[in-house]
């Protein structure tokens, strides 16, 4: 995507099902489960870049003794700082006594983070502040063992106002008005009230409290306590979560907007948001590798029992596109069979785009993250030289001459790295027009590769969200090449609402297919049309969330596809390049060809699964049409 966006956060949970001392004994070390969360989160870099987290529980301590450990850390390298602060401790336990990292028993009475469960986070600030206090995991802590809670997730929720007035109805203060804490104190509520009911439970059947402690940790009922405080979430989510005594589980939303994925045998219990790391850490084959079915939590009892329990209906499940266009790593085997065939569909537009004239046209990709749509696109580009071979020299009335022969074979796709992302350029320079010179070189160019003047070409891209890079650089850099045409192709159909689940796309503003559709009502007469959406809207505040309607796709109702593609092209078209830039995106039903099982497309067609997601659209509109540069939820 050559306009950045940040998105969807990692998760990655990993529960030791025997004594550390089987790893030590097995696997040569203790800390087997550190080492594979580290490497369950590098796995997942992609999915964030603003700070990690970490925290474990040990099983079984004695009271006195510390059980909870937690770190985090800002940056791009946080992962790799978190883990440098834990393996400090061992390294200073290996300088003095070396042979104490033998001892197990030892290990886990003294040092920190050698825990049987643990829990690994990778953030992306959507939203919330760049602070260390944003980074998950968050803690809820309580002299009780059984009341604390260690909470991760992947997930925004749309009702967040909601919520927070549901929680001051409980008697709760929480301090800040954000989704995180909501999570974490509405589950944290319901497991106090399971805690208190259980308690008077075997009070009344004459336990002492020490024993009432056990029975707690024995019997709390976990689904329970997740369907109580899921009831009233609006959201995209995968949430994990840790009870101190050592019960944990990860909630996937009744949608399955938000991915979620497990394996477990006897050793070991393992989630992420992404299958290829579970996959690669523990070289297992993807068909042991399951997904978490919508509306339903994974959850490992503190005695290692795993099941998979409902705490909310599913819902026809609608799972994030864009997770598998451009967020998820296309090492995922269907993820990349996905994004080959989001290239091949595209090809019809482009043949028609170029006249079919493959001799003068060049195909290449830009950014990087697009090169595996792009494979799907050149072999669509192979079937058609095929394809033209073989009626030139099969269905030819007239002998084909020696020359024309030659014409024919010697005919093939052209194939090209034509632009290059340079080493990242700092803008420092303050005067605007500067800065937007700096941005221009951004990315550089393989020269000699086009004939100026006669080529097309072809540039893929996974998706347009801004087109701020396009205009302000991209485009210029090819335009110094030559070509006649320059023909912008798009794995993804026009972004054209907010994303509210997840994904850093709130405000309508931002869409180059929004500004296209406006630009086009203006320059028509439809002015009116803009002013009854905002009434629509306006009214709609009154409704109740499940009677609240997308008012913003009756914008996008009045023109076509390709009108609105080709406004678009006039906007990132620089003004002083010569070549005549066409722009091209897939089609909603091409995506859901290439993309079956992932049907979540609201931020192309406005389909929102959630009846939060069309309060958020309407809220977006507004703000736009009232010139608030605010998010809508």
């Amino acid at each position: 995507m050559s306009d950045q966006i940040k998105h969807e956060c990692g998760i990655a949970l990993i529960r030791l099902l025997k004594p550390l001392s089987y790893y030590q004994e097995k696997y040569g070390t203790a800390l087997y489960g550190l080492n594979k969360l580290y490497l369950l989160m590098e796995k997942q870099h992609n999915r964030g870049q603003d700070g990690a987290g970490i925290a474990t529980i040990k099983l079984d301590v004695q009271p006195g003794k510390r059980y909870i450990s937690r770190h985090r850390a800002m940056g791009a390298n946080a992962v790799a700082e978190i883990f440098e602060y834990v393996q400090k401790k061992f390294a200073d336990v290996h300088k003095e006594t070396p042979e104490l990292l033998q001892d197990t028993e030892w290990l886990k009475e003294n040092i920190s983070f050698t825990g049987e469960v643990l829990m690994g986070h990778l953030r992306y600030g959507t939203h919330g502040k760049n602070s260390i206090e944003s980074c998950h995991p968050f803690l809820r802590q309580n002299n009780w063992m059984t009341r604390n809670l260690v909470v991760s997730g992947n997930f925004n929720m749309t009702n967040v106002d909601e919520l927070l007035e549901q929680l001051f109805e409980l008697g709760q203060h929480p301090k800040e008005r954000t989704d995180t804490v909501t999570v974490l104190e509405k589950i944290g509520h319901f497991l106090d009230d399971e805690n208190q009911i259980l308690f008077d439970k075997y009070k009344n059947e004459g336990f002492s409290n020490e024993e009432i402690s056990h029975q707690i940790a024995e019997h709390i009922d976990v689904a329970s306590i997740l369907r109580r405080s899921a009831k009233t979430w609006d959201g995209g989510y995968t949430i994990s979560g840790i009870f101190g005594h050592g019960d944990a589980f990860v909630m996937r939303d009744p949608v399955g907007i938000r991915p979620a994925f497990y394996y477990h045998d006897d050793e070991i219990v393992i989630v992420t948001s992404e299958r290829p790391a579970i996959q690669t850490a523990f070289n297992v084959p993807l068909e042991s590798v399951k997904e978490i079915k919508p509306g339903h939590a994974l959850i490992i009892k503190k005695n290692g029992t795993v099941s998979e329990e409902q705490f909310r209906e599913p819902e026809e499940q609608k799972s994030c596109s864009f997770e598998r266009i451009y967020f998820s790593r296309g090492s995922d085997a269907s993820i990349y069979k996905e994004r080959k065939q989001l290239g091949l569909f595209l090809c019809p537009q482009i043949f028609d785009a170029i006249d079919n004239d493959l001799k003068n046209t060049v195909f290449s990709y830009i950014p990087n993250t697009a090169e595996v749509a792009f494979y799907g696109m050149v072999e669509g580009v192979h079937k058609y030289l095929r394809d033209f071979q073989k009626d030139a020299l099969l269905n030819r009335a007239d002998k084909i001459s020696d020359a024309e022969l030659e014409d024919v074979l010697s005919l093939t796709a052209r194939i090209e790295k034509i632009a290059i992302k340079d080493v990242k350029l700092r803008t420092f320079i303050t005067q605007d027009a500067d800065r937007q010179d700096m941005v221009a070189h951004v990315y550089d160019t393989t020269y000699g590769l086009i004939n100026r003047g006669a080529d097309n070409l072809v540039i893929l891209d996974d998706s347009i969200v801004r087109g701020t890079t396009l205009k302000q650089s991209i485009l210029k850099i090819l335009d110094r090449l030559g070509p006649k045409k320059i023909i912008v192709v798009s794995s993804a159909p026009q972004i054209r609402y907010p994303d509210c689940y997840g994904i850093d796309m709130s405000r309508m503003g931002e869409f180059v297919a929004f500004e296209a559709t406006i630009s086009l009502l203006r320059e028509t007469g439809r002015e009116d049309v803009i002013d009854r959406v905002y009434r629509n809207c306006i009214e709609s505040e009154k409704l109740g969330n499940k009677q609240v309607k997308n008012y913003v796709q009756e914008i996008y109702s009045q023109f076509t596809d390709q009108e609105i593609s080709d406004r678009i092209a006039q906007i990132i078209t620089p003004k002083e390049i010569k070549a005549e830039v066409k722009v091209i995106y897939q089609t909603l039903d091409n995506l859901h060809k290439a993309i079956p099982s992932h049907l979540g497309d609201w931020y192309f067609s406005g389909n929102y699964p959630t009846p939060g997601g069309n309060k958020v659209v309407n809220k977006a509109f507004m703000n736009w049409v009232e010139g608030k540069n605010q998010r809508a939820y």
